[in-house]
């Protein structure tokens, strides 16, 4: 397996709990391996103006062929008209964790 069969898909939420509850669905639906929840600031274009806002990023760790399914979960739980779900490919990571990352996305195989 090659680091480019992984990647880091992020995505955000204006409630911490919220975000937490996203973040525990995806990994329980076994999409990610895990997902780190913190604090961010956003400024960005929305309706017509640029808004700065606290939000809760959520980055997960998930299989390259899950992005499609992750994406769509993601939108069908997500309370934003628009959420963020943007995924970056890993470039290098131990082989003993990106082992476990395939492991526990593989339960649904």
């Amino acid at each position: 397996m090659t680091n480019r069969d992984f990647l880091v898909v992020t995505t955000t939420h204006d409630d911490e709990s919220k975000a937490r509850d996203l973040a525990s669905a995806l990994v329980r639906d076994r999409l990610a391996a895990c997902a780190q929840v913190y604090a961010v600031r956003s400024v960005y274009w929305w309706d017509g103006e640029v808004r700065d806002s606290a939000e809760w990023r959520i980055d997960l760790k998930t299989r390259a062929e899950l992005a499609e399914r992750l994406a769509a979960r993601i939108a069908e739980l997500h309370s934003y008209d628009t959420p963020e779900v943007v995924g970056v490919p890993v470039v290098t990571g131990s082989t003993a964790y990106l082992d476990w990352v395939d492991a526990e996305t593989t339960q649904d195989r």
